[in-house]
């Protein structure tokens, strides 16, 4: 079998991973698409993939656990190729409130799903791709958000707390493996037409905030997809501990 350079998308059975992974199998990666419970959707995603002429396997697994993060990456292992994408997508936020009204469970629960998922998956591609551990080299790209520079005030402080520990982890993380061949950035999207509203209890959520925005609309996951492809490719090859932000002018 052919090797192949390999891309794990995170959190890519729906909205923005998703868009992600087809891009990316587009541009001739073998995609890992992770979901944690919706295998179903998963394969949805291979099978749109292997329709187009991609190549792409669907991997469960709960990226905010150590150990599964561990068998995850044995999994891509067993792929003939190399790994030389990361794309740390899966994240979650909680119902709209104040926080005053949060509690303690809750912003554990979204910095464990957020920030441990990156960090933990992080940690294992630089093992894989650094250059000090015999590594090719190879390309990270953190999902952040607008949230992490915005504040999400009355909505989700929890949520955008956790993006700006993914903006520090993205500069820090960046300097760190620059000499091992590996560059990390990060996408900050806002506003953009995916099911997560629905979670915080406001599906409706774009289209109510859309005067907002300086461009009047908001984006799609394939925008933000296109970022992404971007920063992992050779076209931003003197690119490293950046970020771009993908929120419509915000």
């Amino acid at each position: 079998m052919k090797k192949s350079k390999i891309a794990l998308i995170t959190g890519s059975s729906q909205g923005i991973g998703a868009a992600i992974a087809k891009k990316l199998a587009q541009n001739g990666y073998f995609a890992c698409i992770n979901t944690h419970k919706n295998h179903k959707a998963a394969l949805d995603v291979v099978h749109s993939i292997e329709k187009l002429g991609g190549k792409a396997m669907a991997i469960c697994a709960d990226v905010s656990d150590p150990i599964a993060v561990k068998n995850l990456f044995k999994t891509i292992d067993s792929i003939p190729g190399h790994l030389s994408a990361l794309v740390n997508n899966a994240g979650t936020l909680s119902t709209q409130m104040r926080l005053d009204q949060m509690d303690i469970t809750r912003w554990e629960y979204v910095f464990k799903h957020n920030v441990q998922s990156a960090f933990l998956c992080s940690k294992e591609a630089v093992l894989r791709m650094s250059t000090r551990y015999g590594g090719k080299g190879g390309a990270i790209v953190n999902i952040s958000s607008a949230s992490s520079y915005l504040g999400a005030p009355n909505e989700y402080i929890d949520y955008a707390a956790t993006k700006g520990a993914i903006d520090s982890m993205t500069r820090g993380l960046a300097l760190e493996v620059a000499p091992e061949g590996i560059r990390v950035n990060a996408v900050r999207p806002a506003l953009i037409q995916t099911n997560i509203h629905a979670k915080g209890g406001m599906s409706s959520r774009v289209d109510q905030k859309k005067h907002l925005i300086p461009l009047q609309r908001g984006g799609t996951a394939e925008e933000v997809a296109e970022a992404c492809v971007f920063l992992l490719s050779q076209q931003s090859s003197f690119t490293t501990g950046t970020f771009i932000n993908v929120s419509g002018g915000l």
